[in-house]
């Protein structure tokens, strides 16, 4: 038996576009272009050419494609026009992309309201753009927005929606839950209807997530008939976000209940680049990835506590759903003070560290890190600290430089200019190989100016930091008063590899905390460059 094709519709050039402090520019667009290219995505939606000048510049010099389809965006001809009328309407079939996206109401309120015409006149828009789209442009989809309202409204006339672009030649009518607020079981009854009057081979879904379930609703959809599934990377978009593609695409090769009726154009060997995708994604944006984000997350496939890690070591399957490495990612087994032997020995194993379970040193690493934690440090979210202890403990951590001491300055006056402004320096006085440098450095504040005097002189270790750079820094007060305990949790990355490491240090002195957090990261940094 044949199975059947779910094809992957990106939106995160256009509708991801919308979320809250997201604005791309056009090397953002390319540079994500290449990637759900590279990934092997159906169809990708570059934004609204003509609507600003970004999206215009975006079109005017379109990427190149050696698997996707570049999709246009933009609404249906004005009710009251002829399409050979609508200035706006023409701008946008003059892109000759590879297909091309309307937006078109099938909720009558929004009809009425939003556009202030009769519910005839929409009809025969869409009926228009859709005849006259498909004169210049290989295929023509219409997003049939406020779907799922507009059909618990008015069925009939969301349903007449539907098949006025159907009939008029569209050829993936895609059903929208705009305002997200539809659940998985009114989905799957609604589509099921839709399909027995449409066929499912050209309906689509696009799902919000304000209910937290757009990526529920896109697989009831699926499975409810319709074969093409919208979403954006990260599942990024307005409010709260699009149904997440990184969720989806995996559920759809790894799932039994998908694989085994369905094929999808992303293969199993682009599968295991999805987490990279995700962590680039989160780059371009500068946020920091979602640790516990299903399949990708850092924390996917994490496992704290001792008996489920001494299960997963006899048979992963006792704790995962899926083998991490499908998806690009690496099973964890952390370290706490309610881990086990099990946890450390797989940690040290990762490390390179051999050692059988009686030694008696992972005791003694066991005692310091349930010391430490009764402290105030955290090492399974300092992974990277974590292995500098160990590699300290059983004799594998070379010492590249001392830090003979170190001193920060705070100066709030006023400048030259009679404006009031803070200053921050730090100096720090290295130890490499015996030799002394002392180096100083200045910053947006005290951390920062500690960071960029640490690292502006290392001797010959230097050019091994030149990609490494602070992405996020956290402090956390452990009990209360001015003179509280702080941690402090520093998230370093390597711009060329896009790896990440996240350093610990506890301290009632925030900035001595600091200190301890980039001095670990630094050394984890020469660490991994295997000197």
């Amino acid at each position: 038996m044949s199975k059947e094709k779910i094809y992957i519709f990106d939106t995160t050039l256009r509708d991801g576009n919308q979320t809250p402090g997201v604005d791309f520019t056009v090397d953002d667009k390319n540079r994500i272009s290449k990637i759900l290219d590279d990934l092997g995505i159906d169809y990708v939606e570059g934004g609204y050419p003509g609507a600003n000048p970004t999206d215009t510049d975006f079109f005017n010099s379109p990427p190149k494609f050696k698997n996707s389809k570049f999709v246009s965006f933009g609404m249906t001809k004005r009710p009251g026009r002829s399409a050979s009328n609508d200035p706006g309407f023409n701008e946008l079939l003059s892109y000759k992309t590879d297909a091309i996206c309307y937006v078109a109401k099938s909720w009558d309120f929004h009809v009425r309201k939003a556009l202030g015409c009769t519910l005839e006149e929409n009809v025969s828009s869409i009926k228009e753009s859709v005849k006259a789209a498909s004169k210049s442009h290989g295929e023509v989809m219409v997003d049939c927005e406020h779907f799922f309202d507009g059909y618990k409204n008015n069925r009939e006339y969301a349903t007449e929606s539907v098949k006025a672009a159907y009939e008029s030649g569209a050829r993936w009518v895609v059903l929208c839950d705009t305002n997200g607020g539809t659940l998985p079981d009114e989905v799957s009854e609604i589509v099921t209807e839709i399909c027995n009057l449409i066929p499912g081979k050209n309906l689509g879904i696009h799902a919000h997530n304000d209910t937290g379930n757009a990526v529920a609703n896109s697989l009831a959809a699926i499975q409810s008939g319709v074969r093409q599934v919208q979403g954006t990377l990260n599942g990024i978009g307005e409010r709260c976000g699009n149904a997440d593609l990184i969720t989806i695409i995996p559920t759809l090769l790894l799932k039994e209940r998908f694989n085994n009726n369905f094929k999808i154009s992303v293969t199993n060997k682009a599968l295991k680049n999805i987490r990279k995708t995700s962590l680039i994604i989160d780059d371009i944006l500068n946020r920091a990835p979602d640790k516990q984000s299903p399949y990708v997350g850092e924390s996917a496939f994490a496992t704290k506590a001792g008996i489920h890690a001494s299960a997963i070591i006899k048979d992963p399957k006792t704790y995962e759903h899926v083998e991490p490495e499908n998806v690009g990612n690496e099973r964890k087994l952390l370290i706490s003070d309610q881990g086990g032997k099990s946890n450390v020995v797989s940690a040290l194993k990762k490390m390179g560290i051999n050692i059988p379970k009686d030694d008696q040193r992972i005791t003694e690493l066991l005692e310091i890190v349930k010391e430490r934690e009764s402290r105030g440090y955290t090492y399974e979210s300092a992974q990277a600290s974590f292995e500098l202890l160990a590699r300290e403990i059983f004799g594998n951590l070379k010492e590249f430089f001392n830090v003979e001491s170190f001193r920060t300055l705070v100066e709030r006056r006023i400048n030259a200019k009679g404006e009031l402004i803070t200053v921050s320096e730090a100096t720090v006085k290295v130890l490499v190989d015996g030799e002394r440098f002392i180096s100083s450095g200045e910053g947006n504040g005290p951390v920062n100016a500690l960071d960029n005097a640490m690292r502006r002189d290392l001797g010959k270790y230097n050019k091994y930091l030149k990609n490494m750079q602070l992405v996020d820094y956290k402090v956390r007060v452990l009990n209360g008063g001015t003179g509280a305990v702080t941690r402090v949790l520093v998230e370093s990355s390597d711009t060329k590899t896009n790896e990440r490491w996240v350093t610990i240090g506890v301290s009632p002195n925030i900035v001595d905390a600091s200190f301890q957090a980039l001095y670990d990261a630094i050394n984890y940094k020469l660490v991994q460059s295997n000197i």
